[in-house]
């Protein structure tokens, strides 16, 4: 299971800093997804501050049409792609 992401801020412009409770952290550079129209609002520096952490989904979110993947960021952090990330982490089921 990918960890869960326990914090959350905004630190530059379309720019967000994550820790998870594996106590992965780091910077994911949002900028890439701005070109989408449902991510305009992101323009309005206050609006893309207050991202938080979805209490039921712990989706990274900003609204309630306006959320991201806590594994996809996760990974990001990482630097790895998903089947890097499942082949760390269930090697030890076959080593046994």
């Amino acid at each position: 299971m990918i960890a869960k992401p326990m914090h959350v801020k905004a630190v530059g412009k379309y720019t967000i800093w994550l820790q998870y409770s594996d106590n992965t952290q780091g910077e994911v550079d949002l900028s890439y997804l701005i070109h989408k129209p449902i991510f305009a609002e992101w323009n309005n520096h206050e609006f893309f501050n207050n991202v938080r952490i979805d209490d039921e989904t712990n989706a990274i979110a900003w609204s309630d049409t306006i959320e991201l993947c806590p594994d996809s960021l996760y990974l990001k952090v990482k630097g790895i792609t998903f089947d890097e990330w499942k082949t760390n982490n269930f090697s030890y089921a076959t080593d046994k």
